[in-house]
């Protein structure tokens, strides 16, 4: 079973640090020499504009394949309302912006062209997070949505380097995978732990032997370089640019490394970025909470109308944690061979709590769930995981951790991760124990991070609008105050948008879309502090 197009990207492609904890870590024969060797840290000193011939090549745009199975498989994308097509491209980069003259990857590109040429601004260069998120994939998924920015943009997205058709990385194969997703991610001894840990091994030693020699070039500095060099070759003088989940991470990087070819930036569900990877997570494992009792609340509130026993948003919540405390010790029949565990569970739950569109399923999962059904949880959990119901794999998986452990330097150890975890469990009592264990994901990476946190500071860029949404589970409301103030005093601008879901804009609140049409259609920046409910 695969969820629809929506649902996907609405779960894994606008996440900020995919809900992975099982996304794991590796021990390996490297040494420490040569990981600062393999580090991107060298191209951060090197002139980032890239090399002039490539600025200057000319791209062949073409109909659009169906979507590969790294991409996430499905169909070719469907003409727009009126008719328009999808064309696709590949533009060339340099492996390594230190040496731009040297090797060069492909990436992969999508466009729609603006409605009205005559009064084209440019491009509007879209990323939807995770990261590992397909944007060739998931940009036409959404092509609706963004229908009224078309009138003077051409829609343009890419496959971050590392993702899909852009030098994708790869890891573990499909069985590997599902054996990986069905184990138990929230050890309870030592040798639940050792498993885990082994798991761990197993996935980062296949990277390092499937795609080790790009490891090194991933991370999110690169793909800021790559977006400038996009800018160039599409003909832009500024770079346009919405950002949505990791992907306002990848934009404050952006502006901070060319804060003079900020044109008009959008920045939708707000990674913060003073925030090292356990911060990010402990933050991470609140959201979630905060989404899942206003859940359970509404659930409650309800009354017999929600399937869910209880009478007061705590008593649905306890349901569930006893659900998954069941599902520990004997999980349930799930999709075929498959069985329901409690990692899978959680994971499904957690992906649920993306839009608030899609409470209607949690209920019906859980429900389901405690009846010894658990296909549609297991379902939900794909939809996060990146399975096709043919149980292909696209390689989100391994590109989310490839860029998060090419970003992060944050270490963590088994004994280290566990005194963290009555912190998290205090941070949620039914997301704590997953995120927690989550901390692993680079442990013995076998290439070393670039930073504690992102420098996202550009002085003399243009405004950027920055929208927090203040029930968003996986990038929390603060992130979106600290990036504004980050960016720096008159560029970055805030929007609160007081709802439900992970980002505003996709969330049909007419407030919120009218202050981003307007800014990006006629450059109207709104008054810092506004409010949509």
């Amino acid at each position: 079973m695969r969820t629809s197009p929506a649902l996907r990207a609405a779960t894994l492609a606008a996440t900020a640090t995919v809900l992975l904890p099982l996304t794991a870590c590796s021990d390996n024969s490297s040494n420490d020499t040569d990981r600062t060797k393999n580090s991107p840290h060298a191209a951060n000193a090197a002139d980032p504009s890239g090399s002039a011939d490539l600025a200057s090549q000319k791209l062949t745009w073409k109909p659009c394949p169906a979507p590969s199975t790294a991409q996430g498989g499905g169909t070719a994308p469907t003409p727009l309302p009126g008719g328009a097509a999808w064309e696709c491209s590949f533009m060339k980069a340099p492996l390594d912006y230190a040496k731009p003259d040297g090797n060069t990857i492909s990436l992969a590109l999508i466009r729609a062209k603006a409605v009205n040429q005559n009064k084209r601004i440019g491009s509007l260069i879209f990323n939807f997070g995770g990261p590992g998120a397909s944007g060739v994939a998931t940009l036409p998924a959404f092509g609706p949505t963004y229908a009224s920015l078309r009138t003077r943009y051409d829609l343009v997205s890419f496959d971050p380097r590392g993702v899909g058709r852009s030098y994708g990385v790869k890891c573990e194969n499909d069985k590997q995978l599902d054996a990986r997703f069905q184990s138990d991610a929230t050890p309870d001894d030592a040798a639940e732990e050792k498993a885990l840990l082994n798991q761990q091994r197993m996935f980062a030693g296949a990277c390092e032997k499937n795609s080790g020699s790009e490891l090194p070039y991933v991370g999110t500095t690169n793909a800021a370089r790559d977006m400038d060099l996009m800018r160039q070759v599409l003909g832009d003088d500024k770079l346009h640019y919405f950002g949505i989940s990791y992907g306002t991470e990848l934009g404050g990087v952006y502006a901070h490394l060319f804060p003079e070819k900020v044109g008009r930036a959008v920045l939708d569900g707000v990674v913060n970025p003073t925030e090292d990877y356990k911060q990010s997570s402990l933050g991470q494992a609140k959201g979630f909470q905060l989404a899942l009792d206003n859940f359970t609340q509404n659930c409650a509130d309800r009354g017999a109308a929600c399937k869910l026993p209880g009478t007061t948003g705590k008593e649905v919540e306890q349901g569930i944690a006893e659900l998954l405390d069941r599902l520990d010790k004997q999980p349930i029949q799930g999709l075929g061979s498959r069985q329901l565990t409690q990692s899978q569970a959680t994971t499904g739950i957690a992906a649920s709590l993306y839009s608030k569109e899609t409470w209607s399923l949690l209920e019906q999962g859980i429900d389901e769930a405690d009846g010894g059904n658990g296909a549609l949880l297991l379902a939900l959990a794909d939809s996060l995981n990146g399975r096709s119901r043919n149980g292909r794999y696209d390689n989100s998986t391994a590109a989310n951790a490839a860029i998060n452990c090419a970003d992060s330097k944050q270490r963590f150890t088994v004994d280290g991760t566990r005194a963290l975890i009555p912190e998290f469990q205090k941070a949620s009592p039914v997301f704590g124990d997953y995120m927690g264990w989550g901390l692993m994901q680079c442990t013995d990476w076998p290439v070393a991070g670039a930073w504690e946190t992102p420098d996202v500071s550009a002085p003399g860029a243009a405004p950027i609008l920055v929208i927090g949404n203040t029930g968003d589970p996986a990038t929390p409301y603060k992130g979106a105050k600290a990036m504004a103030d980050e960016l720096g005093q008159g560029v970055g601008v805030q929007l609160t948008y007081e709802g439900q879901g992970h980002g505003a804009y996709n969330s049909g609140n007419a407030c919120v879309k009218k202050t981003v049409v307007s800014y990006l259609l006629d450059g109207t920046v709104p008054a810092a502090g506004t409010v949509c409910r």
